[in-house]
């Protein structure tokens, strides 16, 4: 078979290629591109002959698969897999799988960041301190106390829960599907984010989630509370969130996803609203979890390999 790796994967090329060539054992030839190129004639070339490609985050549609006679599997390497028209998939019978655990720990560890960064207004206090300032006016609230609201309690939702709990907040959590975890109280929708003081978004892009964190949603929110998002971009509504930051509706927000990924346009109104940290979709994107996925997709691929596939979604 011929297995094309699409993109870099965030670790050395010496050493992902190499990786890459082990799972795929004797007999199949493993090609490499090192450069992330989204255009659809470009993947329709680096794809037309595979049988196997690997790719990330990018947009992976059928006007590009059309175009690709033999190929019969796809390993995502990232959590989610919206990006691949999965209906075409489908109808053609081509395995996908993807690369669930390995951004867990990353993650949940940039949410603390963020919350942190708010309620103590790192990023101003630096601002201050180099100019001569005090913190006359930057003394924030602890975490320790508040409540705080899990949306969407799968793998990173659980180990989210578990930081927070250390921290000392009372988590609240709200799942499509009724789950028992212990030290999680699971409410509503609504009842979570009238109650909540932070609220961490963790569910899935599905057509039932495109839109949920919407003005309406937001309306219900307690005037000092935050929002984080690390799930996806499109699970919020951008315009709505902006305008509530910047009518002091709620008190601040955190957003590492946007409904396209970065650079973004300078328009976005994310990136002129009040007291919001935006970052460039870079919570799945520590050092050790970069290992995590290449190690993922090897062990996706050699399953594949051997007729016995893992992690299909």
């Amino acid at each position: 078979m011929k297995i094309a790796l699409l993109e870099p994967l965030g670790i050395p090329d010496e050493t992902l290629e190499s990786m890459v060539k082990d799972a795929a054992g004797t007999g199949n030839e493993v090609v490499y591109y090192n450069t992330r190129k989204e255009d659809i004639p470009t993947l329709i070339e680096r794809s037309k002959d595979c049988d196997v490609v690997v790719l990330s985050n990018f947009k992976y549609p059928r006007a590009v698969m059309e175009h690709c006679p033999n190929l019969k599997y796809i390993c995502v390497a990232f959590t989610g897999y919206d990006h691949v028209d999965m209906e075409y998939c489908r109808q053609k019978g081509i395995q996908v799988s993807n690369c669930a655990g390995y951004s867990t720990v990353a993650v949940a560890d940039l949410v603390f960041g963020m919350v942190i960064a708010l309620y103590r207004n790192l990023i101003p206090c630096n601002e201050v301190v180099r100019k001569r300032g005090t913190k006359a006016g930057f003394i924030g609230p602890e975490l320790e106390g508040k409540k705080f609201g899990i949306v969407g309690a799968g793998a990173i939702g659980q180990r989210t829960a578990r930081i927070a709990a250390a921290f000392g907040c009372e988590v609240l959590a709200y799942n499509r599907t009724p789950k028992e975890i212990s030290g999680v109280t699971f409410t509503d929708l609504d009842t979570l984010l009238q109650t909540c003081d932070v609220i961490s978004l963790h569910v899935p892009q599905t057509p039932a989630t495109v839109g949920l964190i919407n003005k309406e949603k937001i309306a219900l929110m307690k005037p000092t509370a935050l929002l984080i998002n690390t799930a996806r971009g499109p699970i919020v509504d951008s315009k709505a969130l902006a305008d509530a930051l910047n009518a002091g509706q709620i008190a601040g927000a955190g957003i590492d996803v946007f409904e396209t990924e970065p650079p973004l346009e300078p328009t976005h109104p994310l990136l002129s609203a009040k007291n919001c940290i935006c970052t460039p979709h870079i919570g799945f994107a520590s050092v050790e979890a970069m290992y995590k996925r290449a190690n993922i997709v090897c062990d996706n691929l050699r399953a594949y390999l051997a007729g016995k596939p893992i992690n299909l979604v």
